[in-house]
């Protein structure tokens, strides 16, 4: 690792690769606008700041070019709104994900298609900024819920659970008792 100092918002990934470099920070939530657009009762101001750390990595490969890769660590929480209770609900996350960086775009569909890692195009003007916020949106849950609600669900014009009929044992015993009912069935 060498002593350079190296910006997170225009970092040269195959110097950085190269050279084995290394920084870490934190970024205030609000900071990455996209991220901080979690449940409007709690804004991103109150949140705790997004700490990370980046990593760079030239792998040698017998026969080929060296390879760049970068290692992005995350940890942050944010507020979304729980889709069963409406409230907010406290969504930690964490990612530890190695990315390959590459020369060109067709050499990035290429090795794409045949791994798992991410590939993304190295750039002398990389903003990891705006990749951690990507990785962080991508990481968020599909539908974030409380394990358990803080209170009970209420539904709005709901009838009074006394009203509410059981369910059928049957998934067609309604449409057989409407068939009795019509007088159609078949003998």
């Amino acid at each position: 690792m060498t002593s350079k100092t190296w910006n997170p918002l225009r970092l040269d990934v195959a110097a950085f690769a190269r050279d084995g470099g290394y920084f870490e920070g934190s970024w205030p939530a609000q900071a990455l606008t996209r991220f901080a657009q979690g449940a409007p009762e709690c804004p991103a101001e109150e949140w705790s700041p997004v700490q990370w750390s980046v990593t760079g990595e030239e792998r040698v490969v017998t026969g080929g070019a060296a390879q760049w890769w970068l290692r992005l660590q995350v940890r942050a929480q944010t507020q979304q709104t729980c889709q069963r209770c409406l409230s907010p609900v406290a969504v930690p996350l964490e990612i530890d994900r190695w990315t390959q960086f590459v020369r060109d775009e067709a050499e990035a569909a290429a090795l794409d298609a045949e791994q798992e890692e991410d590939v993304l195009v190295a750039s002398r003007n990389f903003d990891c900024k705006e990749w951690l916020e990507d990785e962080l949106l991508l990481a968020l849950p599909i539908v974030p819920m409380h394990e358990r609600c803080p209170s009970p669900v209420a539904l709005k014009d709901a009838p009074p659970e006394a009203a509410l009929e059981p369910p059928e044992k049957h998934p067609f015993a309604v449409l057989a008792a409407l068939k009795r009912k019509s007088g159609t069935g078949s003998a």
